[in-house]
């Protein structure tokens, strides 16, 4: 048996086909469906990719992470550009993923969708938790972009709505890399640094997806959810949502009308509060004057002008009163006494003592009324009551 000309290693090997790998298909995109997803604290996230057919091994490192939109999740079908190679320490194939698409939506619209689903799970969009905006405030803040149209459009309409508003900008990047940083950034100052600020402003002018994506970036919602400042959202034109709509208290279609929103037109409210003091004063005088005719017909009334004719005849009425419940108590008195009498006639005829004085009498044996002669022997000494007196007497027999 001759001897092999080489001998390789596992490691040898697995190192051999890694670097035929990496040489081979150093770029080319995949097509498949996401299943056994997992985002470890690093950041990296490893999952298979797989058809009807076959499986593979996928990882997506933190740094490739940052620029793909929409969250990894599984039954995502997705198309991926990446590199095929292996983990050397366990001969695996793996396919390292540098940028990714979801294959029936838009990156964009899926990321929005994800994010939206989350915060609504957590309850940042609900009504309840949304603060009422101040009817006249005497301080507003902006948060947008330091040029451009939006600006412009919102501190005119403030000040011609509110000559001698206080307007406080906090420019910041609206669109790009780190916008959404400070964008979150100002409205969480607004509210560190200048709590006495009553209503913030927080949008920018129209544009694509793109161009107003920073406004539906997690840190932009979170910031304008914590804010103690009530918070309109202004961003791009009336048919633009993005994530900021939904989590602000109230929501504007443009910027120029979260300014007509923020404050109320100064001479509007100047007419309004006119028109309300003339009609105050004019009921104060319609009052004052049916008082007045009120005053006059009591002071013309006979009753006021001579005082005694309130008791004179309240005075006499008594008088009567009285001699009718003196005459009502006699008739009862006397219908009393005619009651008694009868009463007492009738207890006089059937009264014992009316028995006695027709002859009759009653004999008693130690307290008790004898009605037989069996109730007694010789020798009892009983008594004998007669209509008048009584007698002590001794049977014999």
């Amino acid at each position: 048996m001759n001897a092999p000309a080489r001998v390789l290693t596992v490691s040898q090997l697995n190192a051999q086909i890694h670097e035929l790998l990496e040489a081979s298909f150093s770029e080319l995109w995949v097509e498949g469906e996401i299943s056994n997803c997992k985002t470890y604290p690093s950041g990296h996230t490893y999952l298979t990719l797989k058809d009807d057919k076959a499986q593979l091994r996928a990882v997506l490192f933190k740094g490739a992470s940052l620029g793909v939109k929409f969250k990894f999740q599984d039954g995502l079908k997705i198309v991926a550009r990446g590199r095929a190679t292996s983990y050397e320490p366990r001969g695996e194939l793996q396919f390292v993923i540098s940028a990714a698409e979801p294959r029936e939506v838009g990156a964009l619209q899926l990321a929005l969708e994800q994010l939206k689903a989350k915060l609504r799970a957590e309850g940042l969009f609900d009504e309840a938790r949304k603060k009422p905006l101040p009817p006249s405030p005497a301080v507003v803040g902006v948060v947008t972009s330091g040029q451009g149209a939006a600006v412009r459009d919102i501190i005119h309409v403030l000040a011609r709505r509110w000559p001698g508003l206080e307007i406080r900008v906090w420019p910041v990047k609206v669109q790009g890399p780190g916008a959404s940083a400070e964008i979150a950034e100002a409205v969480r100052g607004f509210n560190a640094l200048a709590p006495d600020t009553e209503v913030l402003l927080v949008g920018r002018g129209g544009g694509s997806i793109e161009d107003l994506w920073a406004f539906n970036e997690e840190p932009v919602a979170r910031a304008i959810a914590e804010s103690d400042i009530p918070v309109i959202s202004c961003v791009g034109h009336e048919t633009d949502w993005t994530i900021a709509d939904f989590v602000a208290d109230v929501r504007a279609p443009t910027p120029s009308a979260a300014a007509e929103l923020a404050v109320p037109e100064k001479a509007a409210l100047r007419e309004r509060v006119r028109e309300l003091s003339e009609a105050m004063a004019q009921n104060l005088r319609e009052r004052v004057a049916a008082l007045s005719r009120r005053l006059a017909y009591a002071a013309s009334h006979p009753l006021l002008q001579d005082p005694r004719r309130l008791w004179e005849q309240r005075a006499q009425r008594v008088d009567e009163l009285s001699a009718r419940l003196g005459e009502a108590v006699r008739r009862r008195v006397e219908r009393l006494d005619m009651r008694l009498a009868a009463t007492a006639g009738r207890l006089d005829a059937i009264s014992p003592l009316k028995v006695l004085g027709r002859g009759y009498a009653i004999a008693t044996l130690r307290g008790r009324t004898i009605t037989k002669a069996s109730q007694t022997k010789a020798g009892d000494e009983i008594r004998v009551r007669l209509s008048e007196g009584a007698l002590s007497c001794e049977v014999r027999s």
